[in-house]
């Protein structure tokens, strides 16, 4: 994501979401144990997180729900997963 996108998207949550919240997060990266490692580090121990392989078994979509107090917490998480190489934000 580009700072610009980043910035049209905490505008939009900020419109129409509260805080504290329990945001649910959605990414798909390769099916590597590693990418995988590094996307559910992105959240607490306490996050609810759950993965399912794509049918071809090359991807795995990654589902996590955690409580944030504001839209910055959700920023900084999308701003440490566009540091992933390959990941799609859904």
């Amino acid at each position: 994501m580009t700072a610009e996108e980043l910035e049209k998207f905490k505008q939009k949550l900020e419109e129409t979401s509260t805080f504290p919240s329990v945001y649910m997060f959605k990414f798909i990266v390769e099916s590597e144990n590693r990418k995988i490692a590094l996307v559910e580090n992105l959240f607490d121990a306490e996050a609810d997180i759950h993965t399912k392989e794509s049918g071809n078994g090359r991807y795995t979509s990654i589902t996590a729900k955690q409580v944030v107090m504001n839209v910055d917490e959700v920023i900084n998480v999308y701003k440490k997963a566009a540091e992933i190489k390959g990941i799609i934000f859904l």
